[in-house]
């Protein structure tokens, strides 16, 4: 399994750079917790290099070099690829998952807009859902039922920090807000990252992520009951930790450009208490049938892909289209760039 020492790096990965998953962790099983640790490792180092590096294209060229390898069985000689190695031998992680989420860094990497809400949901699939599914797979859980639940799951964490981010996000010269949306209020997209507002219209975009947020977060709930008892407090606790986010939000007139919704400690603790207790309800109460609602179109592709007879096909399938085109449009601006520095 995972070496003790690579382990203890992605520990401490995740103990500084993601405290709300942090929190909810700790409530997992050890058997479900130390490879959880281990894959949002990678998952950051992934996203921060891609989020922070001045070369983002590069780096998620880069990201998948390092799939490859992974899945070859010789990861690079760091102990976030090790741990995602052993990950991937010991519980048959199919390689649609993270390739989804190399996907969604990739289009991060060219900017991309979206133009409806529909297109936010794309991307949060590839951000979020890929690494709720991937958890699943964590848990041994492979019903179909449960994965869309799950996925639900991580679109609404993903709605929940763009809608904490849309200023710092506009500062950086990026919008996640539906284009569409933005039209609709009149606000020019190139206007708004020059000089973020909270107007009335951009809180009442910002009410609206949360409100989608909000009814997938209720959806979600009904697939906790399948997953392995003794990990549901920690789901929960994720569940409403990152709904407390929402809630911060909310208390500042939902803006969001010129404050950033956090939750306290205080808070968190509240949560967690409160997430044992649903927990325990799930021993109890009867089978929601929400949980058999159908998986929202944006996350199909990974439920197929993560569900019971899917993983051994879906590692030798050739990477999808969509993936192999936004890849070549990556080499072909770092190509354009070292042309241009020469």
């Amino acid at each position: 399994m995972i070496n003790p020492s690579d382990l203890e790096h992605c520990r401490a990965v995740i103990r500084t750079g993601s405290l709300s998953f942090h929190a909810a962790s700790k409530l997992l099983p050890s058997s479900v917790r130390d490879p959880a640790l281990a894959l949002y490792a990678f998952c950051r180092l992934a996203d921060d290099e891609v989020d922070e590096g001045g070369h983002k294209g590069r780096a998620v060229l880069d990201l998948q070099d390092r799939l490859d390898k992974a899945y070859a069985g010789t990861p690079r000689n760091a102990p976030e690829d090790r741990a995602f190695c052993a990950i991937i031998e010991a519980f048959d992680m199919p390689r649609a998952l993270p390739e989804a989420l190399l996907e969604g860094l990739a289009w991060d990497a060219v900017e991309r807009r979206y133009d409806t809400l529909s297109g936010v949901r794309d991307y949060s699939a590839r951000v979020a859902a890929a690494v709720g599914a991937m958890m699943c797979v964590l848990m041994r859980v492979r019903d179909a039922d449960a994965l869309a639940r799950a996925c639900d799951l991580g679109v609404a964490m993903q709605l929940t920090n763009i809608a904490r981010d849309v200023g710092e996000d506009a500062r950086m010269g990026r919008i996640y807000l539906p284009l569409d949306w933005l039209k609709e209020a009149g606000i020019d997209p190139e206007s708004f990252v020059q000089d973020p507002q909270a107007s009335a219209e951009v809180k009442r975009m910002v009410r609206k992520l949360l409100s989608e947020a909000r009814r997938l977060y209720i959806r979600s709930e009904s697939g906790i009951s399948a997953l392995p008892a003794r990990a549901r407090t920690g789901i929960f606790a994720a569940r409403y930790i990152y709904a407390g986010i929402g809630g911060a939000i909310a208390r500042n007139g939902h803006d969001s450009v010129s404050f950033r919704g956090r939750t306290t400690k205080a808070q968190k603790i509240g949560l967690i208490g409160k997430a044992s207790l649903r927990a325990a309800a799930t021993s109890v109460l009867p089978k929601s049938p929400v949980i058999f609602a159908q998986p929202l179109p944006e996350v199909r592709f990974l439920v197929e892909a993560a569900a019971d007879g899917s993983a051994a096909a879906s590692k030798t399938q050739t990477r999808a289209a969509a993936l192999l085109d936004v890849l070549a449009e990556l080499k072909a601006q770092e190509t354009s760039r070292g042309i241009a520095a020469e």
